[in-house]
């Protein structure tokens, strides 16, 4: 009877974690692309930049989180893996590489208003 409470107690926990956090997954603000002078090193996890790649850095979202990043002004989306981390202070919500920059239409501007939603 213990083992049966433990077990339907478990499997409500989870299947709250994953409800709450499908809601919690999204989020808007602005995106900016990397400078040049991070190619070649050494990301949050380990990963060597590269600008040619579709990378990103987020504050929260675990390393390895492909997450779709669509620019709000022209509606372009492109679908990049978290693997690196952004300093908590920086107002921007997401760091994309060059490369993701330009699928989004926002490399000449520097930045962009956009929403971000995970996809795995």
């Amino acid at each position: 009877m213990k083992i049966k409470l433990n077990l339907i107690l478990a499997i409500a926990v989870l299947m709250n974690m994953l409800f709450i956090s499908s809601f919690a997954l999204a989020e808007s603000g602005f995106a900016v692309h990397y400078s040049n002078k991070f190619q070649g090193k050494k990301t949050a996890n380990g990963e060597i930049f590269d600008q040619n790649g579709l990378t990103a850095a987020h504050k929260k979202f675990p390393y390895g989180t492909q997450v779709k990043v669509t620019n709000l002004e022209n509606d372009r989306s492109v679908i990049v893996k978290i693997n690196d981390r952004m300093r908590t202070r920086n107002r921007n919500v997401i760091d994309v590489t060059k490369r993701a920059a330009e699928e989004l239409g926002f490399i000449k501007e520097g930045r962009a208003r956009v929403s971000l939603e995970v996809v795995n």
